[in-house]
């Protein structure tokens, strides 16, 4: 038994964990508006910042309390117990190749994907390491490194070529969809997230697809050491280890028909399957079960149970199911047969598939698996962050049901998390090219952060805001506003421009904060023209968005446009990305103006 995970000495604890099942109905899975048990309360209390790209973070269980963060780019940083960041990299493989070829990392999904450390790392120095490869799509390559027991936090360009051994490479048809995470379980052998390969829809129906390695949990065993000839073994119990004798004993007494009907390809590695995009998932520490994170398209997130006992052979649905539902490319019809095995729990994006009927809010674009908390009331409770959004889900079971509860609404893009070996789960959010601008009240970008019971938060530490908390901090206090720089806080004088004048209506903004122009129909229709000018083309002429975010989003997911001041700012001075500055293109009556019909379009 792997050391990591404890025993479960309470027979109440057991035989509520024994009940916890995949549910059976559409009905019974968990969705947005549930309370967890014991109402618990979080917190997230920055840890460490200045990660470029965070894409993973896990322990090597070792003793030492060090955790090992991935960046895309091809490094893996370590933050030691008291919150300090190694200057020197643990692994960086951004100045050497061992095996030949870089880190691809010419797509947002592509990169270093993550790292993790064989159960007797402490005697045997092994850790493995999932990435992109250059070239073509990025093929995923899991390779193994072993340290130098001189040298435990610094992997040398020498030791690094000479101990690197190729565990599995992974052909890639497309550059997104690539899973990425890879975790020892409970029964030592290592456990592989792969995704369908990209695309849109699953193109070539991998999710289904048993002759494949795509869209699938791999599980397999690499304790070779006493045969360098091979990388990794099958473990006996593998759902289709015995695919291939069972095949062959069925060569001689069975028609041709019915031979034909066999799957003669296999795969042996596959311990489940029909998932689109396993970027995370987590083993719970104290008893085993495995919990999938699976990124959605376009419409649901969902969330896969699986208990420690499992026998392997699960089929999630991908890609004829999405989540509970039919998959959209089928119609929007709900009358379509279950497929395989529910999730425990999902969660819709703003706009469902067409025919369904509309959503009032929306809850995000992607879900990042964090961890699994047993602490401050939480038993078994799954933490998981969405991308877009900042919102902290804890999906737990009630003892009946599971249950999913939005436990924070912070305004950190969420990329990846881990259990640590201080019993709290850890979490990242990204530092990107790519990422939105979050406004100088929001928190900094490529941080660790630790997720602790918000009572345990000490006076001075460095917390999470909550979108309402940032919304409150950037409206407007008594008096007039004083507008500010998205990208740098400094006060920002709104100059007049060449033949431009002050409006009453601009005077009125100034000194109230608030747009004049709101309600107004005839300004909303002048608003609409420059509109039509000047922001269509991001983001399309109904607001839904395209290169731009969406326009017509209720919820605040962009934490300084939740007002009018914000709003102002980030037109009139630009943000980060493609967002440039209006301010002389337009005049601030035009701005407004175009605010006024901004705001007709979160109506419809």
């Amino acid at each position: 038994m792997n050391r990591r995970y404890l025993p479960v000495f309470s027979l109440l604890v057991t035989l509520s964990l024994l009940a916890q099942q995949a549910p059976t109905t559409r009905e019974q899975v968990a969705r947005p508006g549930g309370k967890l048990p014991g109402n618990p309360k979080v917190a997230l209390v920055k840890i460490a910042e200045g990660f470029y790209d965070p894409t993973n973070v896990a322990s090597a269980w070792d003793g030492t309390g060090r955790l090992f963060v991935t960046e895309r780019v091809g490094r893996v940083k370590i933050v030691n117990k008291d919150g300090s960041v190694n200057p020197q990299p643990f692994l960086d493989l951004t100045k050497i190749n061992p095996l030949g070829s870089d880190v691809q990392t010419g797509f947002v999904e592509q990169g270093l994907y993550s790292i993790a450390f064989h159960p007797k790392f402490k005697q045997n120095g092994y850790f493995y390491v999932h990435y992109a490869s250059l070239p073509f799509n990025g093929d995923g390559v899991i390779v193994r490194f072993q340290v130098d027991p001189k040298s435990p936090n610094v992997m040398t360009p020498e030791r690094t070529n000479q101990t690197a051994k190729v565990i599995m490479r992974i052909e890639q048809p497309y550059y997104n969809h690539n899973g990425g995470q890879i975790e020892f379980g409970p029964d030592g052998f290592l456990y592989i997230g792969s995704g369908d390969g990209g695309w849109e829809g699953d193109p070539y129906g991998a999710g289904q697809d048993l002759t494949t390695w795509l869209g699938k949990m791999l599980r397999i065993d690499v304790d070779t050491f006493d045969d360098d000839t091979v990388s990794y073994k099958i473990p006996k119990d593998n759902p289709f280890a015995r695919a291939r004798d069972e095949r062959l004993m069925q060569l001689f007494g069975i028609s041709e028909a019915d031979f034909a009907k066999i799957k003669t390809r296999v795969r042996p590695e596959i311990w489940s399957y029909g998932l689109r995009n396993p970027y995370e998932f987590s083993f719970d520490p104290k008893n085993g079960h495995l919990f999938i994170a699976d990124v959605g398209q376009n419409h649901w997130e969902e969330i896969h149970f699986q208990p420690k006992g499992s026998k392997g052979g699960e089929n999630y649905g991908w890609n004829l199911m999405q989540a509970s539902h039919c998959h959209p490319l089928t119609g929007p019809s709900e009358n379509c047969p279950v497929i395989g095995v529910l999730p425990a729990a999902e969660y819709p994006h703003e706009i469902p598939y067409p025919g369904a009927a509309p959503l009032k809010d929306g809850h995000g674009c992607s879900i990042e698996g964090l961890g699994v908390a047993n602490y401050g009331g939480m038993n078994g409770v799954y933490l998981v962050g969405d991308w877009c959004t900042g919102r902290l889900f804890g999906m737990g079971w009630d003892g009946r049901k599971w249950i999913l509860e939005e436990m924070l609404h912070t305004n950190l893009q969420f990329t990846a998390g881990g259990n640590a070996e201080d019993g709290y789960v850890y979490a990242v959010n990204c530092n990107c090219f790519y990422t939105a601008d979050r406004g100088p009240l929001g928190n900094p970008p490529g941080a660790l952060w630790k997720i602790v019971p918000a009572s345990e938060v000490k006076p001075g530490q460095e917390t999470a805001l909550t979108v309402q908390q940032i919304s409150q901090a950037a409206s407007p206090s008594s008096g007039a506003p004083v507008f500010r720089h998205p990208l740098t806080n400094q006060e920002v004088k709104l100059t007049l421009y060449p033949n431009e004048t002050v409006t009453p209506k601009v005077l009125e903004f100034q000194k109230s904060g608030k747009n004049p122009y709101n309600g107004d129909k005839t300004a909303a229709a002048a608003g609409q023209k420059i509109y039509g000018e000047w922001c269509a083309a991001c983001h399309l002429s109904d607001g839904t968005g395209r290169i731009g975010s969406n326009l017509t989003d209720k919820q605040v997911t962009y934490p300084r446009v939740a007002n009018d001041v914000g709003t102002f700012e980030v037109i009139y001075a630009g943000a980060s990305g493609a967002m440039q500055s209006f301010g002389g293109r337009l005049t601030q009556d035009e701005i407004l103006k175009l605010m006024a019909f901004m705001e007709t379009l979160k109506k419809k």
